[in-house]
């Protein structure tokens, strides 16, 4: 039978659970020979995700020029709790761009105020709303009714002329 258990407490666990009761760590494998649980990388990362900030459906919260800037701004977010994902901006599928394109950072929605509030704390965004966008149907809209209205005053000006 597999066990899992806190890398924090030792608590053990059945492999149902996902979290420890106690500390809320996320639980890991339970080694066969001995209590050591060998401690890699993800385990790391891992201990440092707060469970409650992992909740919802993923929402952009901050956008970076290159890699190197969003995998710091991962970082950051990742020591308050918060575990984020990046994704490649919209319109950067380009071979030559794959590498050293602009990345959005993605967090869950129960994390979102939490990202906002360290993003604000480091200077990288300055507001902690985000930016209002106008719908693309309004937009339409809007220039539609500026190229009746150029057409109209063209058909008074040519109209009184002749």
């Amino acid at each position: 039978m597999t066990l899992l258990i806190c890398p924090s407490c030792g608590d053990r666990y059945p492999a149902s659970e996902r979290f420890c009761a106690s500390c809320r760590v996320p639980l890991v494998f339970a080694a066969e020979d001995s209590g050591d649980v060998p401690v890699s990388e993800r385990h790391q990362r891992a201990r440092k995700v707060k469970p409650q900030l992992a909740e919802g459906d993923l929402v952009k919260v901050a956008g970076a020029r290159h890699q190197a800037e969003a995998e710091f701004i991962q970082g950051l977010l990742l020591e308050e709790g918060v575990p984020s994902i990046l994704r490649r901006t919209a319109g950067f599928d380009v071979p030559d761009f794959l590498a050293a394109g602009p990345r959005d950072v993605l967090v869950p929605q129960s994390g979102v105020a939490t990202a906002r509030e360290v993003l604000m704390q480091a200077e990288l965004i300055t507001s902690s709303e985000p930016a209002p966008t106008v719908a693309p149907l309004r937009l339409l809209a809007g220039l539609l009714i500026a190229l009746a209205i150029g057409a109209l005053i063209a058909w008074l000006v040519l109209s009184v002329q002749s």
